[in-house]
């Protein structure tokens, strides 16, 4: 696969960062009761998840090492400062649903977490696709979350109702107990799935499934050995 093909893919599925790395959690959990908000939040750390990326690559050779993190904050900073004033001019809507979470995408730790494992040591062109695959990952995480509670927890999407009047909502889907069940029935459904992630790789012939694993202790006589 092309390099810069693999990084939009990683992203979204290898190294998703909200169904596989369990990264930004915080705004994950808090903004998706609707699909439109999860969208808008995905949409608007991609932009800056790609621009950091772009800028502290370029930079990567001229920031000194002492001063590494807090360079990144910075420029981190100015670009949501930036996204946040124009959300607020030509989306107030979602300005006013997304409340808090827009400036606390400077301390996102997926953008941190990329600017640091792999825009300070890749070319520009690659830590732009890099961005744009985890930023693709995590709004699509967000966007399904959201979808699905307000699906279950108010009959609609997008604003739109979808289901009948007859068929009263599960209003707990979007309260705070209903992310942590969509999270997790999602997460779920993957593992169901056998959907392949960095993780797997990390154990030599690891496919993925540990009840029938070949390397297990019982398999391997440690179990025997850890009895005795």
């Amino acid at each position: 696969m092309n390099r810069y093909l693999e990084r939009i893919y990683n992203g979204v599925v290898r190294e998703n960062p909200t169904f596989i790395l369990m990264l930004g959690m915080c705004p994950t959990l808090a903004v998706s009761t609707a699909a439109i908000n999860g969208l808008g939040m995905g949409v608007a750390t991609t932009a800056v998840l790609i621009l950091s990326n772009l800028i502290i690559s370029a930079l990567r050779k001229m920031i000194p090492d002492e001063v590494r993190l807090p360079a990144y904050i910075v420029i981190v900073a100015t670009l949501v400062t930036i996204t946040e004033l124009l959300i607020k001019a030509y989306v107030p809507v979602l300005y006013e649903a997304l409340g808090i979470y827009i400036p606390l995408i400077v301390v996102n730790c997926i953008i941190l977490g990329r600017a640091e494992a792999y825009a300070n040591k890749n070319s520009v062109g690659l830590a732009v696709f890099d961005g744009i695959g985890m930023g693709l990952g995590f709004t699509i995480a967000l966007t399904v979350i959201g979808f699905l509670r307000e699906l279950l927890g108010a009959g609609s999407v997008f604003g739109y109702r979808v289901l009948p009047e007859s068929v009263e909502p599960i209003g707990i889907f979007i309260k705070a107990p209903g992310a942590f069940l969509v999270l997790a029935l999602v997460i779920a459904v993957l593992n169901a799935s056998h959907v392949k992630n960095r993780s797997d790789r990390m154990v030599n012939g690891c496919d993925g499934c540990c009840a029938n694993c070949a390397k297990s202790a019982s398999a391997s006589g440690c179990g025997e050995e850890a009895a005795k």
